[in-house]
């Protein structure tokens, strides 16, 4: 005696050996002796043997339709046997039942199990839907070959046009095209970029990177809504006040310090001197929080976008352009601002301060590139030639020279360098459209210390002016060396004061509007945008923290492509740099820092030639290869104006 069972999902047949009711002893044609519970076996046949039943059913259930199949079976439930009887119209072999019940097993779309042996047909309805659905399954597999191939072959399939963004920032794993892609990429071995570009589908390098950042933090486009993108009238302004042209106008000629590409000017300086010998230092920071209020259209754009995105060659505003140009520090205008003014005393002593609302009188924009060959530390040394403006910087400089030393941070100025970016868009060069140029200037120019310690002085003061007066704000604090965002007026512990908060710069980032709205609010005595223990201002805190962080990096990382872009556009091949530690390196005279295998066991400092062996624009990737040491690492330290180690990465 034989018996078919099923065991694991799958069916086999082995010889009886012993029946124990509950349980048999069977063994199977390899040899091998199981035991089988009794609601298992579904078949016991004499003939043909054990281990040609199987091979010889599913060679029989080649031959029937399981259309036909469906057709024949009753609506109610049925066992195998019976349909395998009504199907040969006699009563079934071991082979053909045996056939039949490999036929329903392997057809769950047409008939559902219901038990050992037992089926019942799909009803008519679901037995369709299963095939559309099996037949779209079919259609969609057609679709993601042909789709593959066109790929591997270098064209763009006709799917993929609205959907290369998506492929390349975010792809669905879900959609036959990605599915597609992959496929195409597993082939060719390319990466998902190099095979689009080679389809045609990515315009260039730049557009890529910068495509991405956009896909995240721009889905609708960079544009403004046609509501807010006009110059606020008084309708944005709070109707209890006077009009913008009606602000009192301040007796002062003031000036901006800004380089050359600086259109947001948010803050300007004015000297007017004392009889007994001091001044009053005017710091004037520009009032957009005078033309339109937090719960305005201009003010929830603000607030979704939190800062001006910065870029080499490009940035994306937080304000319309019509907004900045109305409230721009722009010269030969008479323009809206807060005003700290410093009384100095002729021993550079502050003695005290005040703070106004009012229109000011910006008479000059100065240049970093006009004011700096004249304005210098050596210029200093030896004596100012006549410029214009030249005794206020100088005055504001001998100030600012004891404001540092007061912070604690006399003779702190840092050797690190910066650099301008400048891309001509109106040229175009082998790697696609702009031309780079990167210009490298040294930080902590009397220029640098003069505007940062002013600023300093105007953030700290009414940071501390509004903690004093109870009305929240948002600060930056650091202790332990990790700077933060806090609504507590804590420590700058980097900066040697007791609170700071973010003010002079309202046109570009949403911190320091926020904080111009409530020191607004504060001068004018009425209840600040902003109530104490204010969740929306935490929520601003939060979202500003993460986005301006993200901003950020994408700016280092544009940096860092525009240098390698500058490296392939002059046909650098070589190149000095300095070790870092490890094996990192930063190159002479560009913003760049690479990992450099191939560089020998060397001290921090140590300055190092490499050759440039490969640079790739789409994945913003840099192989060097190490050449020789130039020189070690000097005994303290450092190398000249090589850089400091702070801030690499």
């Amino acid at each position: 005696m034989n018996i078919l069972f099923e065991e694991d999902g799958a069916f086999r047949a082995g010889v009886l050996m012993a029946d124990n009711v509950s349980s048999l002893q069977v063994e199977l044609p390899s040899g091998k002796r199981s035991k089988v519970k009794a609601d298992k076996v579904m078949l016991r046949f004499d003939a043909p043997a054990a281990g040609e039943l199987l091979a010889m059913a599913e060679a029989e259930a080649t031959g029937i339709d399981i259309d036909f199949l469906w057709e024949v079976c009753a609506e109610a439930e049925f066992g195998f046997e019976d349909l395998a009887r009504e199907y040969q119209g006699h009563k079934p072999t071991a082979t053909e039942a045996a056939a039949v019940l490999l036929c329903l097993h392997s057809a769950p779309m047409y008939f559902h199990r219901k038990g050992r042996g037992r089926y019942r047909k799909a009803p008519a309805d679901i037995l369709a839907a299963a095939k559309a659905g099996l037949e779209k399954k079919r259609l969609q597999a057609e679709t993601q070959a042909r789709m593959a191939a066109q790929l591997e072959a270098g064209n763009l399939p006709a799917e993929f046009t609205s959907l290369v963004q998506e492929l390349l920032y975010k792809p669905d794993r879900n959609r036959i095209e990605t599915k597609a892609l992959e496929e195409a990429c597993t082939r060719t071995g390319l990466s998902v970029p190099y095979l689009l570009q080679r389809c045609g589908a990515l315009g260039d390098t730049h557009g890529y990177h910068l495509g991405r950042f956009l896909f995240e933090y721009f889905p609708g486009g960079t544009g403004f809504p046609g509501d807010v993108s006009t110059v606020p009238g008084q309708e944005n302004a709070d109707p209890a006040v006077p009009g913008l042209d009606e602000l009192p106008l301040a007796d002062v000629r003031a000036f901006s310090i800004d380089d050359a590409h600086t259109t947001e000017i948010d803050d300007a300086l004015s000297v007017v001197r004392r009889a007994d010998g001091g001044m009053r230092v005017g710091i004037h920071i520009a009032a957009p929080g005078l033309g339109f209020g937090l719960e305005t259209g201009l003010g929830q754009v603000a607030r979704q976008r939190l800062s001006t995105v910065y870029m080499p060659g490009r940035k994306i505003t937080m304000l319309p352009d019509a907004v900045v140009e109305r409230f721009t520090l722009l010269e030969g205008c008479n323009l809206p601002a807060l005003s700290l003014y410093l009384d100095v005393s002729p021993e550079l002593i502050i003695r005290g301060h005040e703070s106004r609302i009012e229109r000011v009188p910006i008479v000059a924009n100065l240049r970093h590139h006009d004011i700096e060959p004249l304005f210098n530390a050596d210029t200093l040394a030896t004596g100012l030639t006549e410029f214009p403006f030249r005794d206020e910087l100088e005055s504001l400089w001998e100030l600012a020279t004891v404001l540092e030393s007061g912070r604690g941070k006399a003779g702190d100025s840092s050797r690190r360098k910066e650099y301008n970016f400048h891309v001509d868009w109106a040229a175009t060069t082998a790697q696609g459209p702009g031309r780079i140029e990167i210009v490298e200037r040294g930080r902590g120019s009397p220029i640098d210390v003069l505007v940062a310690e002013l600023m300093i002085v105007v953030n700290a003061t009414w940071g501390r002016m509004l903690a004093d007066a109870g009305v929240p704000a948002l600060y930056r604090a650091q202790s332990t060396g990790k700077v933060r965002m806090t609504t507590v007026a804590a420590p700058h512990e980097g900066l040697g004061v007791d609170c700071y908060a973010w003010t002079s710069s309202p046109l570009r980032r949403f911190v320091d509007l926020a904080n111009q709205w409530q020191l607004i609010a504060h001068l004018r005595g009425v209840p600040p945008p902003y109530p104490p223990k204010s969740t929306d201002l935490l929520a601003a805190l939060r979202d500003f923290e993460l986005t301006y962080a993200a901003y950020a990096d994408f700016q280092r990382g544009m940096e860092r492509y525009w240098c390698l872009r500058w490296l392939l556009q002059e046909g650098v091949t070589e190149t000095e740099a300095q070790v870092l530690r490890e094996d990192l390196v930063r190159f002479e005279h560009l913003p760049l820092v690479v990992r450099l295998p191939s560089l020998p066991a060397c001290p921090p400092f140590t300055r190092i030639r490499l050759a440039i062996e490969r640079v790739d624009l789409l994945e913003a990737e840099i192989r060097c290869r190490f050449l020789e040491i130039l020189a070690p690492a000097g005994p303290d330290g450092a190398l000249g104006t090589s850089g400091e180690v702070e801030g690499a990465e």
